[in-house]
Formats: structure tokens, C-alpha cells, sequence
């Protein structure tokens, strides 16, 4: 495996004293998670955030080693992490991929809506302007994957939160049922600073 593209980094966890296991979302690729050295070191920690857009190089001598990885900053999220809501979205839209996609299989559509969702939220200057792509992408994802129906119509901030609730039992059902790490913890929070946003 060799390849150079952009990658969404979705998630990174720690490995060793000073790399991480980055998983990223590429277009053509899909999913890959990648031996990143260094990761955690002071040059490359700003750079493996959860959101971030990279310039990924992914080298592995066969398809059943772990690949290395070396990454690029090319667009940032952290700017957005010390706002509760923003971040409280982004840890959720990235841990859900990263959770719930297979790897190395491509989902050019979800890296599409991922980038728009993860545009928006950094662009948007409340968060009742990005709440509808949210939940769009929620079932565009539920919907890839085969677990979902038609694209829902979103009118106003009530019914993308309405339709929000409707689709965590699938998530959690379908998506996430494997998943060790407790991922709706992040939904969870993000619902309640929502929660508190209209009330």
C-alpha cells in the first residue's frame, strides 16, 4: 500500500510513548488508520486533532501490515475546540465515522458530507445553523451503510432535533453495537449543550 491524498483525521490514540494510531478518511480509499511516530510529540500534536484535514503519505509493505504515516497540516479544527458546542460536535461527527466505517472501503459521499458538516461548524456563527447538516449526515450514514431510508426534509431547528433523537437507537443499534469505547457519550454531551442552546 502506498498512496498521498487529503484525509480527514477522524480519531488518534495513543501508542508507545510518543506515537499514535491515526484512523483518516480519504476519498478514494476510505477509512485507514496509520502508525503516526512522533504523534504526540510537540511538532505533530496540533496536527493529529480529531477534525483536522491532513496531507497524508501512507506506506506499508503488505496489506496486512499496519501502514505508516506521515501527515501535513493542511486546514486546522483546533481554533473551534475551546467552544463548547463546536467542539462538542466535532469529537461527535469524527468518533461516529471512526467507529462506525469499515476500513479501506471507499465512501467518496461520506467524505464529502463529513468535510461540508466540518465546514460548517467551524463557519457557522451559531450552532442552529449547522444542527440540520448534522443530522443529515447522521442518515446519510445510518443510510450508506444500509440501515437507513429516504433523506429526511429538515424545515427548521425543531425537527433536526427531533430527528436527531429518532436516530440515536439506530446508531447505537446498528453502528456502534461492536464498538468497546463508550462513542454516544460524545453524542450525549453534544445533545445536551444543544438542549441547552434552545431552552
Amino acid at each position: 500500500m502506498q498512496l498521498t491524498a487529503p484525509a480527514i483525521l477522524l480519531a488518534a490514540r495513543a501508542h508507545g510513548e510518543t506515537a499514535v494510531i491515526a484512523r483518516m478518511l480519504t476519498e478514494q480509499h476510505g477509512m485507514v488508520a496509520a502508525y503516526v511516530a512522533g504523534g504526540r510529540g510537540r511538532q505533530l500534536r496540533p496536527v493529529v486533532i480529531p477534525g483536522n484535514v491532513v496531507q497524508a503519505e501512507i506506506r506499508a509493505k503488505s496489506d496486512s501490515q499496519l501502514p505508516f504515516a506521515r501527515l501535513e497540516l493542511v486546514t486546522s479544527r483546533g481554533p473551534w475546540l475551546g467552544e463548547p458546542l463546536p467542539a462538542a460536535a466535532i469529537a461527535w461527527a469524527t468518533a461516529l465515522t471512526a467507529s462506525a466505517l469499515p476500513e479501506r472501503n471507499p465512501y467518496p459521499s461520506l467524505h464529502a458530507a463529513l468535510g461540508g458538516l466540518l465546514d460548517a461548524i467551524c463557519s457557522a456563527g451559531a450552532a442552529r445553523d449547522w444542527v440540520a447538516a448534522l443530522a443529515l449526515y447522521e442518515a446519510l450514514l445510518l443510510r450508506e451503510l444500509g440501515y437507513g431510508g429516504q433523506r429526511p426534509e429538515i424545515a427548521n431547528l425543531g425537527q433536526a432535533l427531533e430527528i436527531l433523537d429518532r436516530q440515536e437507537p439506530l446508531i447505537g443499534r446498528y453502528l456502534l453495537a461492536d464498538t468497546r469505547a463508550d462513542v454516544l457519550a460524545a453524542r450525549h454531551l453534544l445533545r445536551q449543550r444543544l438542549a441547552r442552546m434552545i431552552s
